[in-house]
């Protein structure tokens, strides 16, 4: 039995009636020579070779009575793969355009809590001997880089599959703990957490003193600390080892993100639109330009932002705001199925026509913010989450949406998030892995979520939306990926190399130069 960290916990506390805490892949593959070839049934067996591999499909939640503290992750005993993976289709020939819409309304509904946090659809029916998988995991069991290593895990390095490690022991079930066990554990994790909040607050508050040059700070805060070592900090930090690290937290985003159709009160209904870009294109760009890859993404993201806002007549004087995921993994976490992930805002350039400026800027924007992103270690903001109560913050959480708070205070317009994949080609028992579409989530207030996943070379885009609030998500990516033809066009990069594979029949065709294409 595992307890989960208080930032794992904080995605199944912000979960409303309107907004889920799961995170999604949809993956489209190639099938084999082989006309007696079923993707359910390959898929399934797929996964039931690598269960003991894939730690978080086979554990499910264990709830602390009245709230009391996080919960724990317990080896499910009526785990059952059957329910977690299932068989669906588009009508055939199916397109990428039918297969968005599908997998938009099967994101657009809570995981069950009694079973372990995921599911994994089967599509069939997509043309040109093509199908895809819609893998669904709740963000409190993996953030995006353990995404990855999942997906890595589940597949192979060739097509004729790989050789799976054996399990070392057999895999038994826990006993499910009743609530008087976990009553017990919940009061003795409740009282050590004031005491814990005092530690936490004199080292975060002696971590900004230096961060700012101020000794009166430091003086007072490791003053504090000193009052708490010798036997009590020992009982404080009971079965805790925290070293020190050296990544940093979020700053406050440094201007009041201005308002667009897609900052308002989100409904449970999703939107998805997916297209896939050349890596090799950007990669010229941001060399042309003395940028990076995530800075060229992020001026495209602008310049598609400003042009469909433009053409509604909605585009603000002010720059929008953007809100960057990022990694604080050191590669030495004991535990890789748990969320080390913080977040920072910059200046998205909306304002800007030129595209290269918008690069420039960016580039800057993104500069000072991982500037103040270095005042204290990122771990002092996952320890903060450790403290609020579980029933305290679900009702907090019940209380913002009923007021619409996310709507009023959010701290950016929307996420746009970078995420590396691998470079070399993967296989699903035969079949071979064409493309790797991430599908976030979004949340009160942010109606509109950006993530960019790269996958051999090539930038698998998906981005997903409110219904109600931005339908047309899809004409938003088409803005995006004229934004990027324009800035390599500006930077003097031409398009990719002849040799891409145009649409093939049943697939939409999409307006612009090669340097784009459908699934």
């Amino acid at each position: 039995m595992k307890q989960l960290s208080g930032l794992d916990a904080t995605f199944l506390h912000l979960e409303t009636s309107a907004q889920f805490g799961h995170v999604s892949s949809l993956s489209i593959y190639t099938r084999p020579d082989d006309p007696g070839y079923r993707p359910y049934d390959a898929w399934r067996a797929q996964l039931q070779q690598r269960l003991h591999l894939l730690e978080p499909l086979r554990r499910r939640l264990a709830e602390v009575p009245l709230g009391l503290d996080h919960p724990y992750w317990v080896a499910d005993p009526a785990f059952d793969l059957d329910f977690h993976v299932r068989h669906t289709a588009v009508p055939p020939p199916g397109t990428d355009d039918q297969l968005a819409v599908l997998a938009g309304r099967l994101v657009s509904r809570p995981l069950d809590r009694r079973k372990p946090l995921w599911l994994s659809y089967v599509i069939e029916g997509l043309a040109d001997r093509r199908f895809a998988v819609l893998t669904i995991v709740h963000h409190a069991t993996i953030d995006g880089a353990s995404g990855v290593e999942l997906m890595t895990l589940m597949l192979d390095d060739g097509p004729e599959g790989g050789t799976v490690p054996p399990e070392a022991d057999p895999w038994t079930p826990e006993r499910p703990p009743g609530d008087l066990e976990m009553l017990a554990r919940g009061v003795l994790g409740l009282t050590r957490k004031p005491a814990r909040g005092v530690l936490l607050a004199a080292r975060t508050a002696r971590e900004v003193g230096r961060a700012t040059r101020n000794p009166v700070l430091v003086r007072a805060a490791n003053d504090v600390r000193r009052s708490l070592r010798g036997p009590l900090g020992t009982v404080l930090n009971l079965g805790r080892s925290r070293p020190e690290e050296p990544d940093q937290p979020p700053p406050l985003p440094s201007v009041r993100p201005p308002r667009t159709p897609f900052n308002g009160p989100i409904t449970p209904h999703r939107k998805l639109a997916i297209r896939s870009t050349s890596l090799d294109q950007v990669k010229a760009v941001k060399s042309a330009l003395g940028a990076t890859v995530n800075d060229v993404v992020m001026a495209a993201c602008a310049g598609g932002l400003r042009t469909w806002l433009d053409r509604r007549g909605a585009l603000p004087s002010d720059p929008l705001v953007a809100l960057v995921p990022v990694s604080v993994r050191t590669g030495e976490e004991t535990d890789r199925w748990t969320n080390r992930v913080s977040m920072l805002s910059a200046v998205l350039p909306t304002d800007e026509a030129d595209p290269v400026r918008r690069v420039r800027r960016v580039h800057e924007s993104m500069a000072s913010s991982k500037e103040l992103f270095s005042a204290l270690p990122a771990e002092r903001l996952t320890d903060f989450a450790e403290f609020p109560p579980p029933a305290v913050f679900a009702r907090a959480m019940r209380l913002s949406a009923r007021l619409r708070l996310g709507s009023r205070l959010s701290p950016g317009n929307l996420v746009i998030s970078n995420v590396p994949g691998p470079r070399t080609p993967l296989y699903a028992a035969g079949a071979r892995l064409e493309h790797y579409f991430p599908v976030s989530t979004i949340v009160e207030g942010q109606g509109l979520n950006i993530t960019v996943q790269s996958y051999l070379d090539r930038l698998d885009w998906g981005l997903v939306s409110c219904a109600e609030l931005l339908p047309d998500v899809d004409v938003l990516l088409r803005d995006i990926l004229d934004e990027l033809d324009a800035l390599a066009a500006a930077a003097g990069v031409g398009a990719p190399e002849a040799g891409r594979p145009a649409p093939a029949p049943g697939r939409s065709r999409s307006r612009g130069t090669s340097a784009r294409s459908r699934a």
